[in-house]
């Protein structure tokens, strides 16, 4: 009888894993999964980025281009994930107005980008003039 105990050795050795078996790996459709919980998602492409180039705005517009010097002027935006760099800020007065032109980086989901851009004080604020995907 050595082979009947043999038997009983794997019978006892598979039967646990019948369970596992038994629907818990069905990927296809079992009607007891939970699909209550999801977890979130990176949010798509912007309209034109408008959040991040607010915040290179502030960044830019705040600067003290005084103490800055030509060092590199590092900006993120935590709502949307983006960082960069400004590298340049050049200020002029052009129609009595004070204008900031500036060209940065922007490090995102989508990869890395250029910008140039310009921001001028206008009234009580400041406002951006324009902000240009370089190629």
């Amino acid at each position: 009888m050595p082979g009947f105990g043999r038997i009983i050795a794997v019978a006892l050795l598979v039967l646990p894993l019948t369970g596992c078996l038994a629907g818990g790996l069905d990927l296809f459709g079992d009607d007891k999964v939970d699909r209550s919980i999801a977890t979130g998602t990176v949010a798509g492409n912007q309209a034109n980025g408008g959040s991040d180039e607010m915040t290179v705005q502030n960044a830019v517009s705040s600067a003290d281009l005084s103490k800055l010097g030509s060092d590199p002027l590092p900006w993120a935006n935590a709502s949307t994930g983006s960082a960069g760099v400004v590298t340049t800020i050049r200020e002029q007065k052009q129609g009595g107005f004070v204008c900031r032109d500036f060209s940065t980086t922007r490090h995102s989901y989508e990869g890395i980008a250029y910008f140039s851009g310009k921001t001028c004080a206008v009234g009580p604020g400041w406002r951006l003039m324009s902000f240009d995907r370089q190629s």
